[in-house]
């Protein structure tokens, strides 16, 4: 039986998808499980794993392309079997748009003759100088007979390919990675699109030390697990926007949307830029639990093997840079996330006390808001409850 590859739904409003690689060409083998492309999503760079075993077949959609989710663009097919025709006016069926699930269908049988656009012809010499000169040949315009791409034309494209890059290193020019590019991208829209508003709040973290290295001693003598401010934070924060429903919210057309679990985004400082990974339902969460899926999607971040599940469904976002000796800094928000939280260092800091200064240790933490849905006494309320959960953190955990 043949699968369809299709372009998956990995948000609730995505229309279209960006093919930027398939990782495998048309004819190779392929196992359930294993990469078989990369998609552009709001949030990163993504791998889609094949969904079955078989032989990769009528590949329809080339790198740099944008598909509409739900359609099909490949087929994986048994040995010796035939991809399904389909008709150039079919148009794609509807997908639901699940957080997380990637959408196979199996094929129905058919007998028309397939018109599905083939990957380019290239010559068996071409094919092998375009892998060791590292030259996607699927944008070169063959000059051979019918078009087929020629091992002149990928020299033609491996030179041209060396020009652009000493003519950029030439003018110290660094072209961004597509993750740095849409990293621009995305910023620059909400910044755009976004009413921020900015709320700090210097809070006194010596509860949160005890507490952490409480828990730390037993967490990692039983489960081998480094628990950190963060795991804490991430548990704390939590819990306190389920009291506070309208910072644990997204912006969306129809209005406010109230989200009765939260989703933890965390900001992940990868090699050209930063991911958001997600810890779901961390209000529910223990601190081992967090401590394990922190670790888990920070590595998987760091080596670009992030997962659909690692990105989708955030409902609030924490930026820790505590561990750069920031004293404080602004985040920007993430639609439709109504908030993030920006959180510098833990650092000794004079204070008064009962009048006295005394020597405290001390955090700043900055609540960025989208002012559509939130107002200024409503997130000084929310970190109030933070500042009162951080003085006392073991009454919620």
């Amino acid at each position: 039986m043949a699968f369809s590859v299709v372009m998956p739904a990995l948000e609730m409003a995505q229309e279209t998808g960006k093919l930027i690689a398939w990782r495998k060409k048309e004819g190779d083998r392929v196992t359930k499980g294993e990469p078989l492309l990369e998609i552009e999503t709001d949030k990163a760079v993504m791998e889609i794993e094949a969904p079955a075993d078989g032989l990769l077949a009528a590949i329809s959609a080339q790198a740099g392309s944008d598909i509409p989710v739900g359609q099909t663009i490949a087929w994986i097919v048994a040995p010796g079997e035939n991809p399904p025709a389909v008709s150039k006016s079919a148009t794609p069926p509807p997908v639901a748009r699940a957080r997380t699930e990637l959408h196979v269908a199996p094929a129905a049988a058919t007998t028309e003759q397939s018109d599905v656009v083939q990957t380019a012809r290239i010559s068996p010499k071409a094919r092998r100088l375009a892998k060791e000169l590292g030259v996607n040949f699927a944008e070169i315009q063959g000059s051979g007979p019918g078009g087929e791409i020629l091992a002149s034309d990928v020299q033609n494209a491996a030179a041209a390919q060396a020009s652009a890059s000493a003519t950029n290193k030439a003018h110290n020019i660094e072209v961004p990675s597509t993750l740095g590019r849409l990293m621009a991208e995305r910023t620059a829209q909400s910044w755009t699109t976004v009413p921020h508003f900015f709320v700090s709040r210097d809070i006194e973290a010596t509860a949160l030390n005890q507490h952490r290295d409480k828990l730390a001693a037993e967490i990692e003598r039983a489960h081998n697990l480094r628990v950190t401010q963060t795991d804490l934070l991430v548990a704390l924060t939590a819990r306190v926007l389920l009291r506070h429903p309208r910072l644990n919210a997204s912006w969306t057309a129809d209005g406010i949307r109230l989200h009765d679990h939260v989703n933890m985004a965390l900001a992940v400082a990868v090699s050209d830029g930063v991911v958001a990974a997600v810890i779901p339902d961390a209000h529910a969460a223990g601190i081992a639990e967090i401590a394990k899926q922190r670790y888990d999607i920070a590595e998987r971040a760091r080596a670009g093997k992030l997962r659909p599940a690692d990105l989708a469904g955030a409902t609030f976002t924490i930026s820790n840079l505590g561990m750069y000796h920031v004293d404080t800094f602004s985040a920007i928000i993430t639609p439709p996330q109504a908030a993030i939280l920006a959180v510098g260092s833990i650092g000794d800091r004079v204070v008064a006390v009962d009048g006295k200064p005394v020597v405290r240790p001390m955090m700043t933490v900055t609540l960025s808001c989208d002012h559509r849905v939130v107002d200024g006494a409503t997130a000084a309320i929310f970190l109030n409850g933070l500042a009162e959960a951080l003085r006392e953190p073991q009454k919620l955990i």
